[in-house]
């Protein structure tokens, strides 16, 4: 808060700096719990049946709103054969540059797209993903966890 004096009240600025701190150390599995509880709360207001770019833009809203980082549709650039190209996949939504979470509105989750999302993790180097099938009657059948390198 800005007092009529122009400068920034105590509390405001120890608000400011709690934030901080706690955003900046998170674990990856604190942010995905986080995503979860997000993904929750969107699916409960929204149900399942829209397309994929909704399920987006609102969960990154959501999240945005709990003071997380979000980066949508972020350009990954691959290394092949030598050669650097820079936008090699999107990935749809990167929270805290930690946890890379693939949306999906798709009647059943195929193996192609956990293997996807494992391939998405290894080449932006990330540890953590979640892909997140909107199209469910329960959110929670509806969330896979995908970990590259780290302990489930």
């Amino acid at each position: 808060m800005v007092r009529a004096d122009g400068e920034l009240g105590f509390l405001c600025v120890l608000a400011s700096w709690r934030e901080i701190v706690f955003l900046e150390g998170m674990t990856e599995n604190e942010v995905a719990k986080q995503i979860v509880d997000a993904a929750f709360r969107v699916h409960t207001s929204l149900g399942p049946g829209l397309l994929e770019s909704v399920y987006e833009v609102v969960l990154a809203y959501e999240l945005e709103t709990r003071g997380l980082r979000v980066v949508r549709q972020q350009p990954i650039p691959i290394d092949y054969q030598g050669t650097r190209i820079e936008v090699g996949f999107r990935a749809d939504l990167i929270i805290e540059d930690r946890v890379i979470v693939e949306i999906k509105s798709v009647e059943a989750v195929a193996a192609v797209h956990k293997k996807q999302l494992l391939t998405y993790l290894r080449l932006a180097d990330k540890r953590l993903g979640l892909l997140i099938n909107f199209h469910v009657a329960l959110i929670k059948d509806g969330i896979t966890r995908i970990a590259n390198g780290m302990p489930d």
